[in-house]
């Protein structure tokens, strides 16, 4: 169990200016690391990270960008992504059909997670077979549309390339955002990519039979996330069982999968905040080694955004100044921070294999910037007023 009894610091030392400097550092780190090709580097200088940028990662990035008005940061990651597609249409379309004729190719057959910055496979082995990045990479562009009134017509194949992939692979056992447990649904993989499909439909670019089967698969995994990955009146780790993951927050918000003020969307909230926050600080899980199983600024922010979708802004903006707070030399978020680990005996063994957790984490820094907006700590340039869409999910 998580010792919640240390005091927390105060952080009334903390207010909008400090918010504000953090937000243009990120904004510049960020813009200052995207390749001219248009890919967000996970973190520039972690030896197991650094030269690879990841659908998921980079799509957080890219909406959090998008959200901020540098629209041509977030359409240069859009075109990065449709290039790394459409030069793989012939392999994709060869999972399709063997997935389709009862055939499902192997893990080590189907899409990487994450590419090298040139958008090429990657040479040394990983954990690679992971779905949610795909889904969430429809969802970003598609908010991006929607925000801005853009015409999706320019990743037109990559799309349909996307929606077909995941339409015939969703339910497939893979790796989860930690890029573990290889052999479990889980339901926040199954939520990302609900969560996709349903935003490029509705987005209205997809010719009639393939919106119908990415309806009917969106249907399909709101019914399986109802029968198999509610648990407690929360969602659930992967299917059919009880624990708790952070990355569920994104489910909420920003993703829109799950309406915050429903049963579960209040459940889930309130699970996260019981059994995985402590002083603010989120953990990934109870069971989590990982460098010690630390807490990860991202998922704070995650966590407040979801309280913000909830109506409780003032937990929210408890969490952004906590995240504020952790940042080093107030301008770098790391992965993750060590004062309140779960395993520390772990610590040391992953520092020996890849040395200091990772810092930057580019995707810490793009939802601090996105939880920062949603509190209206900070005005995006040149911003629609027609804001993202939003669902009415209560499952």
């Amino acid at each position: 169990m998580i010792d919640k009894s240390m005091p927390g610091s105060t952080l009334t030392f903390i207010g909008d200016a400090t918010v504000r400097s953090l937000v243009l550092a990120s904004t510049k780190l960020i813009l200052e690391q995207q390749t001219p090709g248009g890919a967000y580097p996970a973190s520039p200088s972690f030896s197991a990270y650094a030269g690879y940028c990841w659908f998921r990662d980079g799509s957080f990035i890219a909406d959090a960008m998008s959200a901020a008005g540098h629209v041509e940061s977030a359409e240069l990651f859009f075109d990065w992504c449709s290039n790394v597609l459409s030069s793989r249409s012939g392999k994709i379309r060869y999972i399709v059909a063997e997935s389709l004729a009862g055939r499902p190719p192997a893990d080590g057959q189907m899409l990487p997670a994450r590419f090298t910055l040139e958008g090429d496979d990657g040479n040394d082995e990983w954990w690679d077979f992971q779905l949610d990045g795909y889904g969430t990479w429809l969802w970003a562009l598609a908010e991006h549309s929607t925000r801005y009134g853009r015409s999706l017509e320019r990743w037109d194949e990559a799309v349909a390339l996307t929606v077909d992939y995941l339409v015939c692979s969703w339910d497939r056992p893979c790796y989860d955002w930690w890029e573990e447990a290889a052999h479990q649904v889980h339901v926040s993989t199954l939520g990302c990519i609900s969560s996709g499909l349903a935003s490029i439909v509705a987005a209205g670019h997809l010719d009639e039979e393939r919106a119908l089967r990415a309806t009917e698969t969106v249907e399909l995994i709101r019914r399986r996330v109802q029968n198999d990955g509610v648990r407690n009146r929360h969602l659930t780790k992967w299917l059919g069982t009880e624990a708790l993951d952070g990355s569920l927050l994104a489910l909420i918000a920003p993703m829109n999968f799950l309406e915050p003020v429903s049963p579960v969307g209040k459940g889930t909230i309130s699970a996260v905040e019981e059994q995985l926050t402590v002083r603010n600080g989120v953990h990934r899980y109870l069971a989590d080694s990982y460098y010690g199983g630390g807490q990860w600024p991202l998922l704070s922010c995650f966590l407040g955004l979801a309280q913000e979708a909830a109506g409780n802004r003032s937990r929210a903006r408890e969490l952004l100044l906590w995240v504020a707070s952790v940042a080093r030399d107030n301008t770098e978020l790391p992965e993750q921070v060590e004062g309140n680990l779960l395993d520390a005996e772990q610590l040391q063994p992953w520092i020996d294999r890849w040395g200091p957790s990772a810092s930057p984490l580019l995707w810490s820094h793009a939802m601090f910037i996105r939880l920062a907006i949603a509190l209206d700590t900070i005005h995006p340039m040149d911003r629609s007023e027609s804001g993202p869409q939003t669902n009415e999910k209560g499952l």
